[in-house]
């Protein structure tokens, strides 16, 4: 399976690193490995996950309110 991350959803990474680094030091990174071992786990789990918005399958993030299409 292919991933592709789009120009959008890189920014709301770049975003949401910049947001939980400003509550405490190295909490960014965590949020950055964590999303990356989410969207790793397409690989096993691609097309399981229900369907929203008519087209888009929809991964929630395991530890931060983030959602993966």
């Amino acid at each position: 399976m292919k991933v592709r991350i789009l120009g959008a959803a890189s920014r709301d990474l770049i975003d949401g690193y910049r947001f939980y680094e400003r509550q405490a030091a190295g909490v960014g990174n965590y949020f950055l490995d964590s999303l990356a071992a989410d969207i790793d786990s397409l690989v096993i789990s691609a097309g399981i996950h229900a369907l929203h918005f008519g087209r888009y399958r929809r991964l929630l993030a395991k530890r931060f309110p983030f959602a993966i299409y």
